[in-house]
């Protein structure tokens, strides 16, 4: 297996960006993860994807072992951020493979820096529509009536941010696991090891409200999406783009999903993800990668 590296560059608008590197390969891929991950979420792809791939997988501003200097405040802080990490590294022609959160990231890169992105592939991605955040009610659940339009309402939600930002102070394993069983891992999980590091990884976020927030009010398609009127800047982006999306993703929802079908306008390839909800990674490491892989070569 070749060397994977963690590595970290300071960028123009100083920022430190933590990464991590496989060594070899040819073809550049870099790797943008999800809310609530790093880098070292994507260590099942960094140990198996094919070796011809040169491949990056960066930690975002405030997340792993980046810095977090200046508080972000839209999804276009970290696309930024990355269009100074390629500089940097000297990055061009390369393909963009975004998860969650990190599908947003990569479309508004591609919106913003034409030239650099080559392919682009989203994997259980946010919607070009964002992803709504509601308030909670009496029972902490989430109240589709409520949608919170503030960063001081999102800091304040009972059901989400208090929860899971308590979590992250006293580093509650056992709270962020039952989450991720509820949610993501809903039927596969990752061998003991492996989940405990992603656990502890969970812990260095330092932005999870802002990130909420920024997700609540991105938008690039032509619809305003009830916080934000798009500006139908998903039009912007005519590279190949596939989506991938899981059968039974419990976190970006069906109506998401088709959101972004529905703003392309037949310019992506669509593969709905059999038996996998928000993690392909591992509810289906090989089908993620067969598919992955067949879209770069074509």
């Amino acid at each position: 297996m070749a060397e994977i590296t963690m590595k970290k560059v300071t960028i123009k608008n100083g920022e430190t960006i933590g990464y991590r590197e496989r060594e070899g390969g040819s073809k550049v891929v870099v790797l943008v993860h999800g809310n609530m991950t790093s880098s070292a979420h994507w260590d099942l792809v960094l140990e198996n994807m094919d070796e011809k791939y040169k491949l990056y997988a960066i930690d975002l501003r405030g997340f792993g072992e980046s810095s977090y200097r200046r508080p972000i405040q839209s999804i276009k802080d970290f696309s930024d951020d990355l269009k100074e990490f390629a500089d940097e590294l000297g990055l061009s022609d390369f393909a963009l493979i975004g998860w969650s959160l990190g599908g947003a990231v990569c479309q508004q890169f591609c919106i913003d820096h034409p030239g650099y992105c080559s392919r682009l592939l989203l994997v259980a991605s946010a919607s070009t529509r964002g992803y709504p955040f509601y308030g909670s009610n009496e029972q902490g659940l989430p109240d589709p009536d409520n949608r919170l339009r503030t960063i001081d309402e999102v800091k304040q939600d009972i059901g989400k941010t208090i929860p899971v930002q308590g979590a992250y102070d006293q580093k509650n394993h056992a709270l962020l696991r039952a989450i991720w069983d509820a949610l993501i891992y809903t039927d596969k999980k990752p061998e003991p090891d492996r989940y405990e590091k992603y656990l502890e990884d969970m812990c260095t976020q330092r932005n999870l409200a802002e990130v909420y927030q920024a997700l609540n009010l991105f938008n690039i398609s032509n619809h305003d999406n009830g916080l934000t009127k798009g500006r139908g800047e998903v039009s912007k982006i005519t590279i190949p783009v596939l989506i991938l999306s899981g059968e039974r993703d419990l976190v970006v929802t069906e109506r998401m999903t088709n959101e972004l079908l529905e703003d392309y306008e037949g310019r992506v390839e669509f593969v709905e993800l059999k038996d996998c909800g928000h993690s392909p990674l591992i509810d289906d490491l090989g089908g993620l990668l067969e598919h992955m892989e067949g879209f770069l070569e074509r």
